[in-house]
């Protein structure tokens, strides 16, 4: 079932959100860069382009974080589009300060800016009389009017959580959500456009990536965030409390990363009520998904065979407990509605037998990542010459990971030692290009490199430090940085390794 889908074929990656594109407008867009980001990775020879969740983010700027599990996020509307259409001036943008570095990402400045000129857009658009309009809302019937209607409200109150929104909303009873829909029939609707013009941009950037020969490979978390329409909207598919406060949340328990777990705050999902229900909201989540990406990464997939669950009131996430998930019976599902698009198992983490057994049986390709192998035992599961299966996708580090030239900068010289004898560096400088060699040389299919690797970065450019709030999910690279990269050297790199 699972084997043919999941069978990527052997080639190269690149991992690159869509908000660290470069670009005019403070943060990376579906735009022009985009697809000069695609023309770049097409050209040194990569197969697939990795991305990070695209949904609207929250407090915090996480992807993982987001406001609905279905949605794209408005910050990726290219403005530039919108002028080409008529519904901006290149004046009204250029007036609008979205922050003074180029290579940092100024939440603050975007969310009270972006909004207003997209506004602009949505009053002067004509879109609600067309038919790919019309199509689109019913393409995306299952969520788009509840995702809409809650980012209007969330609005109204400030943008406060739905937990503090006043109690005849916050409980959607249906007096007060008539009400709202009357109140905010516009608001609505500007939130609508916004989804519109999002999945038209995507898709049509999409059709250009995968005419290059590429592949979007896309990153979904697996919970959804406290404050997101889907748990607002249905509340009965999560464990809340009669006043709608979580019970369990999610969470790992101490590991790599956290000497106390982490307590990620997500709420648990009712298992039972979802499989009651054939897995609907699942089945719908990963439909849209499907039509968004070629593969599916499933973050925390071990969660779906057993998740750590975490009380509500508990500070650290040391005293949680292991509970059993659906396992097959979502994965089944979920494998009914996506087509063609392949699922990799993001299994990092306490790997059980079941885990383990249920990805075999399945087909999905697991992964590694070489920094977790970077102490040099011999044993070590993620060290290249332990890699047992072509069925894998392998990484120097992801997201949450150090760059790899910040990882070695933290090595004393004992460590790096042992990593210049097993990776065949002579010299300190020549390690890091030598561990992506590695990469690109080992017997998994998928080889993955994170575009802060390729241009030597340290850890100013990491992506995300996990535990912490603040800093992360900030960095941006510039197109001078993408245009150095030797794209005749990757392209030849790849050859030779049958990428």
């Amino acid at each position: 079932m699972g084997v043919t889908k999941a069978n990527l074929g052997r080639g190269a990656g690149i991992l690159m959100p869509i908000s660290a594109l470069p670009g005019p407008y403070g943060i990376g867009t579906l735009g022009k860069s985009a697809y000069e980001f695609a023309d770049f990775a097409a050209e040194s020879g990569f197969r697939y382009w990795q991305v990070l969740p695209v949904g609207p983010t929250s407090f915090g700027d996480s992807p993982y974080q987001s406001f609905s599990a279905f949605a794209g996020n408005p910050y990726f509307i290219d403005l530039d589009f919108l002028i080409e259409e008529g519904l901006l001036l290149k004046e009204e943008a250029d007036q609008v300060s979205f922050g003074e570095n180029e290579t940092d990402i100024d939440y603050a400045a975007i969310f009270h800016n972006r909004f207003t000129l997209l506004r602009k857009a949505y009053g002067r658009s004509k879109h609600k009389g067309k038919k790919e309009y019309t199509a689109f809302l019913k393409e995306n019937a299952f969520w788009i009017e509840d995702y809409s209607f809650y980012m209007a409200v969330k609005f109204h109150f400030e943008n406060r959580s739905w937990q503090e929104w006043d109690e005849e909303i916050k409980y959607r009873r249906e007096d007060a959500v008539q009400k709202y829909q009357k109140l905010l029939a516009d608001e609505i609707d500007f939130w609508k456009f916004c989804q519109f013009k999002f999945r038209l941009q995507w898709n049509r950037l999409k059709t250009y990536v995968n005419g290059k020969g590429l592949k979007f490979i896309g990153d979904i978390p697996l919970y959804v965030a406290m404050d997101s329409s889907d748990v607002w909207v249905h509340h009965d598919l999560f464990e809340l409390d009669e006043d709608c406060e979580p019970i369990h949340i999610a969470g790992v328990p101490p590991d790599a990363f956290s000497d106390d777990g982490q307590r990620w705050g997500n709420p648990l999902y009712r298992w039972d009520v979802m499989e009651a229900q054939d897995f609907l909201w699942w089945r719908e989540r990963m439909k849209a998904n499907a039509s968004l990406y070629d593969v599916i990464r499933i973050d925390h997939f071990i969660g779906i065979v057993n998740y750590w669950s975490i009380a509500a009131d508990c500070p650290t996430a040391i005293e949680g407990e292991w509970k059993k998930g659906p396992g097959e019976k979502l994965l089944k599902a979920v494998l009914e509605v996506i087509g063609d698009a392949g699922i990799i198992a993001e299994d990092l983490g306490v790997l059980t037998k079941p885990v383990k057994n249920l990805i075999a049986k399945l087909g999905f390709p697991g992964m590694k990542i070489i920094e977790f192998g970077l102490d040099c035992e011999p044993d070590n599961d993620y060290l290249p010459h332990n890699y047992t299966t072509s069925n894998t996708v392998a990484y120097i580090g992801t997201h949450d990971n150090e760059t790899l030239v910040g990882f070695l900068n933290g090595c004393d010289r004992e460590q790096l030692t042992k990593i210049k004898i097993y990776f065949g560096a002579r010299t300190n400088k020549d390690l890091p290009d030598q561990i992506i060699r590695s990469l690109i040389a080992c017997v998994a299919d998928v080889a993955v490199i994170q575009t802060q690797d390729l241009l030597g970065l340290d850890n100013a450019a990491r992506t995300n430090l996990p535990s912490t709030v603040g800093q992360n999910w900030r960095w941006r690279a510039t197109k001078e940085q993408i245009d150095g990269i030797d794209k005749l050297y990757y392209r030849e790199l790849f050859r030779r390794y049958n990428r």
